[in-house]
């Protein structure tokens, strides 16, 4: 028999050895819809790195095996849901991945206060990030109360380094605090109950300007990129230093029926870059915390340093919240002593001891 060695023959053999080689070459990833929600802008620091970091690094990982692709639709700064309702519109499904500020929500997110109940420890958002994600994810109860409001959790992240305190007056100790009013929100007002005198007003972040300009209040607690992002040098030009520390308050979740649809690959995905973006934005928020404060100094603001003793004369002052907030879990049938005991060792681990040993009294 004569094998047909024609120019055209050899062709089709060779087109043909080239499928066999590559039988999967002509099918396309299958594509996976994603809406992505936060009622902040798309400048803020977190939803600006979520677009830059998080959305980029999924389509990467995917990429290696090509068996998905994410079709992205990001909807910020309240397109969807204002900034407090986007747990209620990962719940209901007006978005499949948000971004949680838990702070709006201490009442259905209680253990998300672990780092805020327990201040003067650990100014970096780094290791406060880390210990939080690691209790969220060996103990079941912050996952149960994502649960409860239909959403998976991925990871909890810290957006700000640590909360100061910024001043209309020229104080250079906690004395000088006594008797004013302090702007805060949510937990950190507590803060101030054992200062003689001194009274927390609840604020939002866009409101510290006004209340410290008006003298509705003479103080306010926050953090130095938020004083050099909303001037607060020109109305509150003095920042006492007290780290009184770095608090989580954005959680990434998805929405628990949009979760079930996805195939493993994406899940796996999607919970490996949580844990990324989670050291990466606390990376970034420290980067950033440096040079804010520099910014606070060069727009006419003067940093005082609160001496060791005064610290931990705050400390010593204040309500133990954190025996609180672990009783009121305790309570509940949650493991809320244990998470308290279990984080503060955490912290201890990575080289921060508190100022106040928050676990002593339970």
């Amino acid at each position: 028999m004569t094998l047909n060695k024609s120019p055209k023959w050899l062709a089709i053999v060779a087109t043909a050895g080239c499928l066999l080689a590559a039988p999967f070459s002509g099918f396309a990833a299958e594509k996976i819809k994603a809406v992505v929600i936060d009622g902040y802008p798309a400048k803020a620091m977190w939803v600006k790195e979520f677009t830059g970091f998080f959305i980029p690094e999924v389509d990467k990982r995917l990429a290696e095996t090509g068996n998905y692709e994410m079709d992205w639709q990001e909807s910020y700064g309240g397109s969807i849901v204002k900034p407090k309702g986007v747990l209620e519109g990962i719940k209901l499904g007006l978005g499949d991945i948000g971004i949680v500020t838990t702070i709006f929500h201490n009442s259905k997110l209680p253990s998300q206060a672990l780092s805020a109940v327990t201040p003067f420890i650990a100014p970096d958002a780094r290791a406060v990030a880390k210990a939080v994600d690691e209790i969220a994810k060996e103990f079941p109860t912050m996952q149960k109360e994502f649960e409860k409001q239909n959403q998976v959790y991925l990871a909890t992240g810290v957006v700000l380094d640590t909360y100061q305190l910024f001043s209309t007056q020229d104080i250079a100790s906690l004395k000088d605090i006594e008797g004013g009013k302090v702007a805060g929100a949510g937990m950190n007002m507590r803060y101030v109950e054992g200062i003689e005198g001194a009274v927390g007003v609840r604020g939002g972040l866009t409101d510290f300007y006004n209340m410290l300009q008006t003298g509705l209040v003479e103080h306010a607690m926050l953090w130095p990129e938020a004083a050099k992002t909303f001037k607060i040098a020109e109305v509150a030009p003095t920042m006492l230093r007290a780290d009184l520390g770095a608090v989580n308050s954005k959680t990434v979740t998805v929405n628990a029926d949009y979760w079930k649809k996805l195939p493993e690959e994406v899940q796996g995905v999607l919970q490996e870059v949580a844990v990324a973006y989670r050291d990466h934005v606390a990376s970034v928020a420290m980067d950033r915390a440096e040079a804010s404060r520099k910014a606070y100094e060069e727009a006419g603001g003067k940093v005082i340093e609160v001496s060791a003793e005064d610290r931990a004369a705050w400390a010593a002052a204040m309500p133990n919240i954190a025996a609180e907030w672990a009783k009121n879990l305790d309570d509940k049938g949650e493991p809320g002593t244990d998470m308290l005991k279990s984080y503060l060792g955490k912290l201890s681990a990575a080289g921060y001891e508190p100022t106040r040993d928050w676990a002593s009294e339970l």
